[in-house]
């Protein structure tokens, strides 16, 4: 994956988990009925991607993939 690509994929995902940390903090709307979307769990989701695709970017612009665990 070129670095380009990584960075737009970064950008989206940081994107995503600070609307869905927006909208996972808001006090629920009983008149509107429940939440339907769990946007605290997609907040954890985009973080954790945000985490690896910025371990991508860094093992791409070193220049050297990362070690094998065994």
């Amino acid at each position: 994956m070129s670095p380009s690509l990584t960075l737009t994929l970064l950008a989206a995902t940081i994107a995503v988990a600070v609307f869905s940390g927006w909208r996972g903090a808001r006090p629920p709307d009983l008149s509107k009925g429940p939440r339907m979307m769990p946007w605290r769990f997609i907040m954890l989701v985009a973080g954790a991607l945000t985490f690896l695709l910025l371990i991508h970017l860094a093992s791409t612009l070193s220049g050297r993939p990362l070690p094998t665990p065994y």
